[in-house]
């Protein structure tokens, strides 16, 4: 039912523009369809972030595990660096999945990176200790760490792409909401199996085979997740690309996904470092700082995060529907200029110390985070044009995400272990924040509209 888009006017930065009536060819969308498009996608981002919550969380017994030493601080720091050098592979498998996805189909690759995903964090759970095989424990678990890394290269910039271009254009942003939905389904799950195996498990026992449960539910996540994406058809607006070549999809040169879309990885890159320095540091690295640096009870301190993740649940397909009412950039720009000013005053709450305090302090973040999670999963695919949308979303993503995200918890460990300030998380966050203010100064408006490249969406009866 999709045609090649007609031409339209150049959209403004500013407000939401209504859907063209009679613009020529539109897409009708399946609404029924679109549902289930959302649930396959929302479902791989909960089992991908399920395992970095659990990692997060679980963070000082792995050091234990894996990385023997008299030094917590120094524990700690090698299971970050662990964690963090699969960011480093991210970008690799965003070069390749990225464009594969645009040339063979999102649908396909986005079975493939749920395979791999649910194989390097089943693996995570097999591995020996340090204690039975040395040095080949950290080993391994680096090399499982990297097939989780190179498959999530080709996770998030796949997913979304494929319900923003499943959605019709005026409810792009609350269908696409599902998605980071999804991420924290999954860390709560992540968060709230290992608060229960703490308050149930002993010390030995946990360090003993307690921590290997919740990586072992990879297996069949993964086996549901790959169900449900395997039964969807490819996107209306890749099908229309398809359409339209006749022919086999012609391979589009790297070059031309980097040099050619300059500008929008650019902005790309602001949007995602603002976006995953908060998220990081909220969702990853507060369990630990909370534990480790205030000595606060790991218990407690998981069940505030818990609480706050519940609560940004609630609120986020709200946000996702507000986007779409007053626009992508007012909702981001809230977020830059709330993390710009609160950081400090939240942080200091945190470090107060009582359980109201923290709660208080989280839970304000963990509100300023929601206009990030809201936005990003629709506002991130319209910045390019759908030929080549999967290939520079994945790149400009990835990138982002392992030069500033996902080393977010081994950054500010390292500059608080150097400079003793333990205000670091929050000027941590307050760049980032300013950083973001200029991505979205110069971003254009898309809630509302036809996505690059494609025809207007309507929903479909």
């Amino acid at each position: 039912m999709s045609a090649a888009p007609v031409a339209a006017a150049p959209p403004s930065r500013t407000a939401p523009a209504p859907v063209p009536r009679a613009a020529g060819a539109l897409t009708a969308t399946d609404p029924a369809l679109v549902r289930r498009a959302v649930k396959a996608a929302a479902l791989g981002n909960a089992m991908e972030w399920f395992d970095f919550g659990v990692y997060s969380y679980i963070a000082v017994t792995l050091g234990k595990v894996f990385f023997p030493s008299g030094n917590p601080t120094a524990q700690l720091l090698s299971t970050f660096g662990a964690f963090a050098a699969a960011f480093l592979v991210r970008p690799l498998g965003g070069m390749v999945f990225g464009p594969l996805g645009d040339r063979v189909g999102r649908q396909k690759v986005l079975a493939v990176t749920m395979i791999m995903m649910a194989a390097g964090t089943f693996a995570i759970g097999l591995i020996p200790s340090y204690a039975t095989i040395g040095v080949w424990a950290p080993v391994l678990l680096l090399a499982a760490r990297l097939v989780q890394g190179f498959s999530t290269g080709g996770e998030y910039a796949g997913a979304s792409t494929f319900i923003a271009e499943y959605a019709p254009d005026r409810r792009r942003g609350f269908l696409g909401s599902w998605l980071e939905f999804g991420t924290l389904a999954g860390y709560i799950g992540g968060a709230g199996l290992v608060t229960l195996m703490t308050a149930l498990l002993s010390d030995g026992d946990l360090m003993s085979w307690g921590w290997r449960i919740p990586f072992l539910i990879a297996g069949p996540m993964g086996i549901v997740g790959l169900y449900l994406r395997m039964r969807l058809e490819e996107t209306p607006a890749f099908a229309a690309e398809v359409a339209k070549a006749e022919t086999a999809r012609p391979k589009v040169p790297l070059r031309e996904m980097v040099t050619g879309q300059w500008r929008a990885l650019l902005l790309c890159v602001g949007l995602v470092l603002v976006f995953n320095v908060t998220d990081y540091m909220l969702l990853s690295y507060m369990p630990s700082y909370l534990t480790s640096e205030l000595e606060y009870d790991e218990t407690h301190g998981l069940l505030v995060v818990l609480g706050v993740m519940a609560l940004m649940m609630v609120v986020q397909p709200f946000a996702g529907a507000l986007t779409d009412r007053v626009g992508r950039r007012p909702v981001i720009a809230a977020g830059c200029a709330g993390f710009l000013l609160l950081s400090v005053p939240a942080l200091l709450l945190i470090r107060e110390g009582s359980l109201l305090a923290v709660a208080l302090g989280m839970g304000a973040l963990g509100m300023l985070l929601v206009c990030f999670t809201a936005s990003m999963p629709s506002a991130l695919p319209a910045l390019f044009p759908t030929r080549v949308r999967y290939g520079s979303l994945s790149i400009g993503f990835n990138v982002s995400v392992s030069l500033f995200g996902g080393t977010t918890p081994l950054v500010v460990t390292a500059l608080i272990g150097a400079t003793g300030d333990m205000m670091m998380p929050a000027y941590y966050m307050m760049a980032a924040a300013v950083v973001g203010g200029v991505a979205v100064w110069f971003m254009t408006e898309s809630a509302g509209r036809p996505l690059p490249g494609s025809a207007p969406a309507v929903e479909g009866r």
